[in-house]
């Protein structure tokens, strides 16, 4: 094979790979802006703030992330799993011995069959106490349950943000990978360019000739 056909198929295909790593590049971008934009549209629609940094408690002023954001509006997703695990996670463990929607439905189901069996007997006493102990729980099984539902929320809204940084840095390896190649390609098209027709591609060097003893 020509040495000069060998420098353009290499360099023609470099320059073609780096195209397709630009347009994988632009793609990625585009995906990553729309991650951002929709986390911080749909954060910005809750209305959420921060409590300023006077008015934080001394468990939550443990929060590295709260004082750090103290007063601030909820707008990232960086924002949104500090507001989820160290707000809200750290008031759901004070409701209710810190017990998991799921757990408040037992412990309802146990209270209404207390509550069936002490009405059964007639003890006015145990059932007034037993109906305040099931009040209180479905108070705190209704709060809890809006406080995970709004925690789970944003826990999404902080993944899907995690995938729009990922595809930024996908992104810029695919800029850096298309620019190198497109060097390489052009090196290779400009040295096609300078090299002879008829030169070949790791020709044997002809035999030396045989000595001939006297």
């Amino acid at each position: 094979m020509k040495r000069k056909t060998l420098d353009l198929i290499v360099g023609l295909g470099l320059v073609v790979l780096a195209g397709l790593l630009l347009v994988a590049g632009i793609v990625l971008t585009s995906n990553a802006n729309f991650a951002n934009n929709y986390v911080k549209d749909q954060l910005g629609q809750q209305q959420i703030t921060f409590k300023t940094a006077d008015t934080l408690t001394a468990e939550e002023k443990k929060s590295a992330c709260l004082v750090e954001y103290a007063g601030q509006p909820l707008n990232s997703g960086k924002q949104a799993e500090c507001y989820a695990n160290e707000f809200i996670g750290l008031h759901l463990k004070s409701i209710a011995g810190g017990k998991t929607y799921a757990q408040l439905g037992d412990v309802q189901t146990e209270l209404k069959a207390k509550l069936a069996d002490a009405q059964k007997s007639g003890d006015t006493a145990a059932v007034a106490d037993v109906q305040k102990q099931l009040t209180d729980t479905n108070a705190a099984r209704e709060t809890v349950f809006k406080g995970e539902t709004l925690r789970g929320l944003l826990l999404t809204s902080y993944g899907f943000s995690e995938f729009g940084a990922k595809a930024g840095q996908a992104a810029l390896v695919a800029y850096l990978a298309a620019g190198l190649l497109f060097l390489l390609g052009a090196a290779g098209l400009v040295h096609a360019a300078r090299t002879p027709g008829s030169a070949g591609f790791a020709v044997p060097k002809s035999a030396a000739p045989a000595r001939v003893n006297a």
